[in-house]
């Protein structure tokens, strides 16, 4: 693959103007003066897509991250055993092409496809599966945060679902679990149990995730960090006529306006995080094309439970309390995102809508704080996203709406901010008093979101308000084991409640996540795990 020039934004918009065309964006030029995107419909030329986003990846070995930045170039380098449909979370074949699971849910058989190749030229088989579900079981929770957040535990320990992944042919794993998952084949086919290449990672040890290898339809090529992550076209993919494209670039771009202008200008042919404000320039743009996300996700201000005073309940329900969250819709959503009053969005199983929502009401706030023995009030650090997040597309702006909230209850919050994958160290680590976060479903599960997200078993993984109460934690684990759907809503209907009780987050919205694009950028499906497959992008 040849490399291509750069080109000025001064001389790129010369050349559009000259030949009246969208597209020609600035690393995809070619030798005589850039026409390689008008070309690539019928020369044969290569097809380099720019995929323009809000921040870096943090790593990519997927097993070890639980960003969406991580996942978007991941989904792309490695698949999974079984896979989501298109633009939901019904369950597809993958690298199984067929399971069948016992009556009693405790083993499922995997027949696996033949003949497909790691990027690195070693065969995939039942031993590969088996060697990378020893790799995540021999981990822990600073390694493997998802493993353990997924299934209960590593290894022997109390809780662990998985007892044994067994190679039973050379195309056949078999899977025994301790106890019933429900969402376990939704939980497989998520992003972070993309299959690795065994002699890769073997190899490589934790540098992994700088050099990863799968068998998805893009191999990676380069890591600018904080710029530019390049893959290309895996020729010996296992789907016929996949992929379309020779190239992805992601490119980083942590400001709206940047983003946007370079897709306006044709440096960029996809952007991730458009901003509802920007909605209308993109839809009055006859070059671009909007792209809404199904919504799955809700974002929210984690308390940690850990640091004084978010210790007490009646603090944290005073923060609720305090904060005018549909004012925040209103003002950074724009009719793209709705107030979120529960954990999980309403469009997933189990959403409790018999909840009442707390209402703004700062005098209550007061009255609150007043009981907790803080009616001087308190001051506080306030974290705020240095990127756009599908559920928060302006994380300071949002950020200083609480901080004038907060202000009119007595409480003296200080906005603070770190590169993204330093920001979530240091809320994983609980070293932030409040943070605003959120999440995307993963799987369409309500496991997915209040097991991961606010479990004692998840603390200093994915629970990064330190948020303990071992009710939850029964009903949870009761609710992953239980079969029958009636039941399952019944049990998190009831964690719904302790949780709105005890109020570990304010949640703010549910959100509907915007992309745009060149008109050139056909096949493009919006995931909304937010994990998005390009295999079947192509450039007109």
């Amino acid at each position: 693959m040849r490399k291509n020039k750069i080109l000025s934004l001064a001389f790129l918009m010369l050349l559009l103007v000259s030949t009246a065309l969208y597209g020609c964006n600035s690393d995809n030029a070619s030798d005589d003066n850039g026409d390689a995107k008008e070309e690539n419909g019928d020369s044969g030329e290569p097809k380099t897509l720019i995929f323009g986003r809000g921040g870096d990846s943090v790593s990519l070995d997927p097993i070890t991250v639980t960003d969406g930045e991580s996942y978007k170039v991941t989904k792309n380098i490695f698949d999974t055993l079984v896979n989501f449909g298109e633009q939901d979370t019904e369950i597809h074949p993958g690298l199984a092409k067929e399971w069948t699971p016992a009556e009693d849910g405790l083993t499922y058989n995997f027949v696996l496809e033949e003949g497909v190749k790691f990027h690195d030229g070693t065969d995939f088989n039942a031993e590969a599966v088996v060697a990378n579900f020893e790799r995540w079981a021999g981990g822990d929770a600073d390694q493997f945060p998802y493993y353990g957040s997924m299934f209960g535990g590593f290894g022997d320990e109390e809780g662990h679902v998985i007892e044994s992944v067994t190679a039973v042919g050379d195309f056949e794993v078999e899977f025994k679990l301790k106890r019933p998952q429900a969402p376990f084949l939704k939980n497989i086919a998520m992003s972070s149990f993309g299959i690795a290449s065994p002699t890769a990672f073997e190899e490589m040890g934790d540098k992994f995730g700088d050099s990863p290898v799968g068998t998805g339809p893009f191999k990676f090529v380069e890591w600018k960090r904080n710029d530019t992550i390049t893959i290309e076209k895996f020729e010996d993919y296992w789907v016929d006529g996949e992929p379309k494209l020779d190239t992805v670039v992601f490119r980083s771009l942590p400001d709206n306006s940047a983003r946007l202008n370079a897709l306006l200008s044709g440096e960029i042919d996809l952007a991730d995080g458009i901003t509802p404000a920007d909605s209308a320039t993109v839809e009055g743009d006859d070059n671009l094309q909007l792209f809404e996300r199904p919504s799955m996700n809700v974002g929210y201000l984690g308390l940690t439970t850990t640091r004084e005073p978010f210790d007490d309940p009646k603090v944290r329900q005073a923060m609720n309390y305090a904060i005018d969250k549909q004012a925040i819709v209103d003002a950074f959503f724009e009719g793209r995102g709705d107030v979120a009053k529960n954990p999980i969005p309403p469009a997933i199983s189990g959403y409790n809508d018999d909840i009442e929502a707390y209402p703004y009401d700062p005098e209550k706030a007061k009255e609150l704080l007043a009981e907790a023995g803080l009616e001087d009030g308190f001051e506080m650090e306030l974290y705020a996203m240095p990127v756009p997040r599908p559920y928060m597309p302006d994380g300071e702006k949002v950020a200083e709406a609480i901080q004038k909230n907060l202000a009119d209850i007595g409480v003296t919050a200080e906005i603070v901010s770190y590169e993204w994958a330093t920001y979530l160290e240091k809320a994983a680590n609980g070293e932030a008093d409040a943070f605003l976060l959120g999440w995307t479903g993963d799987n369409g599960d309500a496991d997915n979101f209040i097991y991961v997200l606010l479990d004692q078993d998840n603390i200093g993984s994915n629970n990064y308000t330190y948020y303990e109460n071992q009710e939850l934690h029964d009903i949870l684990i009761e609710a992953q084991t239980e079969v029958d759907e009636d039941v399952r809503n019944e049990l998190y209907a009831k964690a719904q409640e302790i949780i709105h009780e005890d109020a570990p987050w304010v949640p703010l919205a549910h959100s509907t996540p915007l992309l745009a694009g060149g008109k050139n950028v056909v096949n493009f499906k919006a995931h909304p795990t937010g994990s998005d497959k390009l295999a079947s992008v192509d450039l007109e």
